[in-house]
Formats: structure tokens, sequence, C-alpha cells
């Protein structure tokens, strides 16, 4: 694609678990993902140079390489160590003293020839969570500090109200966008694409691997490839690691869905709907097969506040909140 046939405008979804970019070139959207994680690995000049032959990303830092992006996982298991994040629940991870250059490479690399700048990006942030959101403050402000290096002019969006500008056209823009990532679940109740209530939960795919972890005593890096490449939310586990998985499923859903109703209950502004909305369900922590249904199953039974039309699962879960940046950056809302 070259950058003549490129519009000025991206979207950018930082999320805990991946980074993803999102382009829009002759009507069609565009999408590229790294992992938002790295491994550390002894330094010696030989293995730098292989690195680099082989077209790794990495940072060499003192006695140590830190491989990033995608790379991060084939080493991991490689090696037999545990992934590390820049990020930690939804925001930097004030455990590693290098979130934010390693962010910015992840960055860089996606951009390519478009880190020039001259364009309009708009970039996902997490709402705030129901008890206190001051972290989310600081995380907008080092965020906007490393985007602003590239040239673009910036604004953000709630990662739940990014959901519903990128999935919920049909219904004008209303509705309610839930998006279970690694580190949080975000939710944002819209209305004509304006957000009503939006809040986040530090409870999503990375609680679920790492107390699926302890439970069964693997890695918290091995339940997640198991989980993304074998687990059904059906009831029926093979083993260990997916009965346990299904345990921390089931926890994650009813604490998300008891947020829900808490939160939209104890709401004084709530819109006067005249008929029922939609839920849209996206992030890469939807997408075992069965989620959609238990998750509906378990907002039945829960004496929701909001009439619910219909709960439907992103055709696209881990692209929706990078769409919907785009989206927003494309309206120049």
């Amino acid at each position: 694609m070259s950058d003549t046939e490129r519009e000025p405008c991206l979207g950018l979804d930082i999320g805990t678990s991946r980074i993803v970019l999102a382009r829009r070139a002759q009507g069609k959207f565009d999408f590229q993902a790294q992992l938002n994680a790295f491994v550390s690995i002894p330094f010696s000049k030989l293995t730098h140079k292989v690195l680099k032959k082989e077209g790794v990303p990495h940072k060499v830092r003192g006695p140590e390489i830190l491989i990033y992006g995608n790379e991060s996982d084939r080493f991991a298991e490689l090696f037999h160590v545990e992934t590390r994040r820049p990020m930690l629940h939804g925001v930097l991870n004030p455990g590693e003293p290098d979130n934010l250059e390693l962010l910015r490479q992840i960055v860089a690399g996606l951009l390519g020839s478009d880190g020039k700048g001259g364009g309009k990006l708009c970039y996902s942030l997490p709402a705030a969570r129901l008890v206190s959101g001051e972290e989310v403050k600081y995380h907008d402000a080092a965020l906007r500090h490393v985007l602003a290096e590239f040239g673009f002019e910036l604004r953000s969006i709630d990662e739940g109200l990014a959901v519903v500008l990128g999935e919920l056209e049909a219904s004008n823009y209303t509705g309610i966008g839930i998006s279970c990532g690694g580190g949080m679940c975000n939710v944002c109740l819209a209305y004509l694409s304006v957000p009503v209530l939006s809040f986040s939960l530090p409870k999503a795919g990375d609680y679920v691997d790492a107390t699926t972890a302890t439970a069964t005593g693997e890695g918290a890096t091995r339940v997640r490839l198991i989980k993304e490449r074998s687990f059904v939310l059906n009831g029926r586990a093979p083993d260990k690691v997916h009965r346990a998985l299904t345990v921390y499923y089931e926890d994650m859903i009813r604490s998300l869905i008891g947020a829900m109703r808490e939160a939209f209950s104890e709401a004084r502004r709530l819109p006067r709907l005249d008929r029922p909305v939609p839920v849209v369900l996206s992030g890469g922590s939807v997408l075992p097969e069965g989620f959609r249904e238990r998750f509906e199953g378990v907002l039945k039974e829960s004496s929701f506040p909001v009439a619910i039309s219909e709960v439907v699962l992103s055709p696209d879960p881990l692209h929706s909140t990078a769409r919907g940046a785009l989206m927003a950056a494309l309206t120049d809302m």
C-alpha cells in the first residue's frame, strides 16, 4: 500500500496485550498488530548480530537484550520464561522502567513510513475505574508525550466508545460497547454516538491467565497460549487447565455483568431510551467459542436495569477498538 493511497488518519488501540494500528485506503480497512510484550535474554555481540540479521525487533539494555512484539511469545516458549508487559491493567506498568521506550519502539514499527506524521491519530484510553481513575490521567499524559514525537495531530477516545463507533453504525451508534482485553474490561453506553456512561474493570484476560496458572502450576504465558489455541467455553474440559479456565472465565463474566448492573443502576443521568439497545462484545478475551452465549445467559439472569435488544459478537473482535479510533479520527470528533 503506497503512501498516496492512504488517508492521513490513523486509529491506534493501545491495549495491555496488543497494540493495533488501523488505516483506511480506497474505502477498505487495514490492520496491523503487535503483542505489547517483551522477554529479556542475556546480551552477547553474536546474539545481537543474529537478531539484527533475522529482523527480530529488540533493544539492548546493559547486560540483556529485550525482544519485543510478536516475537516475544516465540522466545518465551523457547527459553521457558514468562513474557513481561509495558502495561498492566490497562495503564503503564510501574514495575517496568523501559515501558515507554518499548511502547515507542512497537508503535514506530507499526507506523512505518507513516511515522513521519502530518495527519491525525486517535488513540484509545481505558475508561476510569469504578473506584478511582487517577492512574489513567498519568497514562494519557505519558502516551501523548510519546505519540507527539511522531508529529501527528492527536486525540484520545475511551475504549468502550471506540467499540460503539466501530461496531454499532446500524443502531446509529446507540448501545453498549464492551471491550474485554488483557488488562481490563471497558464498558460504554452511548446514545447517538454521545458517551453517557463509561467505566473499566481490572479483571480481564490477564486475570484469567494468572489465576489459572496459580491453580494449575502452569506458567501464565503457557496458559494464555492454551487459551488462545484450544479453549472452548462450553462446560466440557479435557484437562485441569481447561477446567480452571472455565471457572475463572465464569468469574470474569459474572464480575463484569455485576459491575455493569451496579454502575447502570446508580447512574443519575441515564437517557430515557425509547427502545432496547444492543450490546456488542469485542477484545481478545471474547474469542473463545461460547463466550457470547455464556455472557448473554448471565446477563438475562441479572435483572439488568437497561432493556437489551441483542448481544452480538464483533465479527473482528481484535480490531474493534482500533477501527473505532480510526472512525473518530476520520470524522474529526
